[in-house]
């Protein structure tokens, strides 16, 4: 039991340690992936390489400019097959992202043109109720005398 509790403590104690770290990668491998990705309009596996050279670079810039490097070559190895992956499952979910971004443009693209158009034949038949209302403007004229 004290070699469990110990191995627990040293867990919690070393597990904070790097789980910052992990999510701090992690969030900028992603936006930068993401950002390219939209950026480029496609996605593709030089989005993720470029993007874990980048991680990588970031991440070990405090070591100089051997480090850099290190970090650079680092992250493109990784990100190379993690972006590799991440779309083969996007293509087993049946949708890429890409595609996905796309649908939902063209369907709010497609709600907004509808609105405008129901818009405007609603403006087209208050006109016309209201120049019947009015009994036309060319057909009564006052007369003059």
């Amino acid at each position: 039991q004290s070699a469990h509790r110990a191995g627990l403590r040293s867990f919690i104690r070393y597990g904070w340690r790097w789980s910052w770290r992990v999510a701090a990668f992690v969030t900028i491998f992603n936006t930068v992936s993401t950002g390219l990705s939209v950026y480029r309009n496609k996605t593709t596996i030089s989005n993720f390489a470029s993007a874990g050279a980048f991680t990588g670079a970031l991440f070990r810039m405090h070591l100089g400019l051997q480090g850099l490097a290190g970090g650079f070559v680092f992250g493109t190895v990784f990100g190379i097959p993690a972006g590799g992956l991440l779309m083969i499952m996007q293509k087993f979910a049946g949708e890429t992202l890409q595609e996905k971004r796309n649908r939902e443009r063209r369907e709010l693209y497609e709600q907004k043109l509808a609105e405008w158009q129901s818009r405007l034949s609603m403006m087209e038949v208050l006109g016309q109720t209201e120049s019947n209302a009015q009994g036309g403007p060319e057909t009564e004229r006052p007369r003059e005398s």
